[in-house]
């Protein structure tokens, strides 16, 4: 098991927005305050300065041997005189907005737009936006932007991007704004923004080509919302006309009653459905990654179709959801696979079976996505129930399993980005 180093030197940190708020609130907060207060309010080039005097006070201990301690005293006052002045340049009446994407895929650059209105009569300058720490899994990949002037009355836009390792949902501190005080070692009272909230999601695996068995099964009372291409239409009643849709639908007499074009609205009840069953157990726990991108890949190259998607991750917690044909997107895929986290016991084929169960009626196929072979048996029960089964395994360097309807994914292929064809 590979030693993750770079969360090791987090682990005093939280995590969580929730957990670091609680952490300043507590006991030690009041106690840490200063000296959080002090280290932002010096610039790198401060915190080198202070650096330098630390360790020149420590030669300069002996006062009587050499005169180290006068080089000590300069240092020292010109940091703490600039640390005097930086209550007069505080940044008010100023704001400060950020905006970031809703989702952004793993090891991908997300751009935070940063807007500063100046709403004060005074002219700004020498302005730096700091961006906040980030989580153990995060990594600012450009300087903290810098705007060396902003005119009363007007605001500008920055960008700042990071890069994030891990998936789930990410709720970052305040982005901050404060003026440079002369000298530059210090910055002035700064201007926080609100919290940022982005989903870290897996990436899509380039799936070209996916052999399924095909077939539509009967969906009880139709599909809501689902578009209409199927073989079997039920009359579900009228709605507004919207553009595109086809003039034999019109309905006369709605048209005549309310004045505006009406037409009729179906609902088909047969469907090509597919579920997608991702299997989190702990024997492929170390490869759970590659499995969500894989099941991420099946997803996206399913939706291009017309069959409807059951999306079911089996593990601790169930999580299930239907897509596809206007029902959902794979934005809402993403975002479920996104927070899915490793089962801490094998969950077995009866416990995946129980859960598939009450899908199954209507399902015409079953994907299987796993790191773990379990010799068939849960794709031999679920055909025994009359529904075709593809296992897709995701391996390491080890040996690939041999089976009906079973097809194995090397880890390495998927992380690579290749083409898959399965």
């Amino acid at each position: 098991m590979r030693i993750n180093f770079a969360k090791l030197n987090h682990v005093l940190i939280p995590g969580t927005k929730p957990a670091r708020d609680r952490l300043r609130t507590g006991l030690f907060g009041p106690l840490i305050r200063p000296f959080g207060a002090f280290y932002d309010g010096l610039t790198d080039e401060g915190r080198a300065l202070f650096l330098i005097s630390f360790i020149v006070g420590g030669f300069g201990i002996d006062v009587h041997g050499s005169d180290v301690h006068v080089l000590w005293s300069a240092l020292a006052a010109l940091l703490f005189g600039t640390l005097l002045a930086t209550r007069f340049h505080a940044l008010t009446p100023f704001r400060i907005e950020v905006t970031a994407p809703r989702r952004v895929t793993i090891g991908d650059a997300i751009t935070f737009t940063v807007v500063l209105h100046n709403d004060g009569l005074v002219d700004r300058h020498a302005l730096r936006v700091l961006g906040p720490f980030l989580p153990w899994d995060g990594r600012w990949t450009l300087p903290s932007p810098r705007v060396p002037g902003l005119a009363a009355g007007a605001h500008v836009r920055v960008e700042a991007r990071a890069r994030f390792l891990e998936r789930g949902e990410h709720h970052l501190d305040p982005f901050q704004v404060a003026a440079l005080v002369p000298l530059g070692l210090t910055l002035g009272p700064s201007v926080r923004s609100g919290g940022v909230r982005f989903l870290v999601v897996p990436k899509i695996a380039s799936v070209v080509r996916l052999s399924t068995p095909s077939g539509r099964r009967h969906q009880p009372g139709g599909v809501a919302l689902a578009s209409k291409t199927g073989e079997s239409m039920d009359l579900l009643g009228v709605r507004p006309y919207r553009a595109g849709d086809p003039v034999r639908h019109l309905h006369a007499r709605s048209w005549a009653r309310t004045g505006s074009p009406m037409v009729r609205e179906y609902q088909e009840e047969y469907f090509s459905r597919i579920g997608v069953v991702i299997d989190t157990s702990a024997p492929g726990a170390d490869r759970l990654e590659e499995m969500l991108s894989l099941a991420a890949g099946v997803v996206a190259h399913l939706s291009r179709g017309e069959a409807l998607i059951d999306l079911l991750v089996a593990g601790d917690r169930v999580h299930d959801l239907t897509l596809g044909r206007h029902l959902g997107f794979l934005e809402q895929a993403l975002d479920l696979l996104a927070c899915v986290e490793a089962s801490r016991k094998p969950v077995g084929a009866d416990a995946v079976l129980s859960v598939l169960s009450p899908h199954l009626p209507r399902l015409s196929c079953v994907i299987v996505v796993t790191g773990a072979w379990d010799d068939g048996a849960l794709a031999e029960r679920i055909r025994g129930s009359g529904v075709g089964c593809t296992t897709l395994v995701v391996v390491g360097d080890g040996p690939e399993p041999r089976g009906r309807d079973v097809r194995s994914i090397r880890a390495k292929a998927i992380t690579a980005g290749e083409a898959l064809s399965l």
